[in-house]
């Protein structure tokens, strides 16, 4: 693992400006990441060995939100080691004081996201996704569209001038790092193999108050949480539609961007 140079924080700014992301190799420890990967996989058999931990809420689509807790801490740990911190505080000191973590667990049979941002284009930050496992074409590697980050787009521009087109695929080893704006539009794919598709993520900027530990509150429990849709009758009745029939979703997402700002957001 080395550490970011001082020399190529313009180089990589001018990428997290432009493209907005950019990759660093061999980052997080490979084999801590595998052990947590495993601790993971247990916990989540655990909480489902009798029935799912819920009805809906990302369970249909294949997506899930999780705290991992504690256990994490080392992946931190070595993005700080490795200068990643410090060159975020080149971005913003601001941001760079408000880390917070979390994590996408995208399950076996998983079906694609829609594209988003992670957030609202006004409310900027830094994400720094790390891969959990290998991660490819099958597994569900990250899909981004360079550029998106640059201008707030309503859905029926981003629509009409097919920015999907810009499609790019982020395959990543165990250990490397997504750095990335939450302006970039961007989705989850879906996971075709057998095995859970796990991505950490901190967040930069994202945090309401300044807090230098991301753990100040964490226990070492793991905690998996709804990503997207609710676990009620309606939330399982959006997520259901959803994935049978995506392009509904996409169509109101269009008509409700031609009467306001919020077609944008995830």
């Amino acid at each position: 693992m080395g550490r970011l140079r001082a020399d190529a924080w313009a180089h990589h700014r001018r990428a997290l400006d432009t493209d907005g992301f950019f990759v660093l190799s061999n980052v997080v420890s490979a084999s801590r990441l595998a052990d947590f990967n495993e601790r993971l996989d247990r916990e989540f058999a655990r909480i489902n060995r009798d029935s799912p931990i819920f009805d809906g809420g990302g369970m249909y689509s294949g997506h899930l939100n999780c705290l991992p807790g504690t256990s994490a801490r080392f992946a931190y740990d070595d993005l700080v080691a490795a200068g990643v911190v410090d060159f975020i505080r080149t971005v913003s000191s601001a941001w760079a004081d408000r880390p917070r973590l979390m994590m996408n667990y995208n399950m076996p049979g998983s079906h694609a996201q829609h594209y988003h941002m992670d957030g609202v284009y006004l409310n900027d930050f830094v994400i720094c996704n790390i891969a959990v496992v290998d991660t490819d074409l099958v597994n569900g590697a990250l899909d981004v569209l360079p550029g998106t980050n640059q201008r707030f787009y309503r859905f029926w521009q981003y629509a009409l001038q097919r920015k999907f087109r810009s499609s790019t695929r982020v395959p990543l080893k165990r250990g490397d790092v997504v750095i990335r704006r939450s302006t970039l539009w961007h989705r989850g794919m879906p996971n075709r193999s057998a095995t859970a598709r796990p991505m950490l993520a901190f967040t930069f900027g994202d945090a309401p108050t300044a807090n230098l530990d991301p753990f100040a509150s964490s226990t070492d429990e793991m905690e998996f949480y709804p990503n997207w849709y609710q676990p009620t009758t309606i939330g399982r009745f959006r997520e259901r539609v959803t994935v049978a029939a995506p392009i509904t979703f996409s169509s109101y997402r269009f008509v409700r961007s031609l009467f306001s700002d919020k077609g944008y957001s995830s």
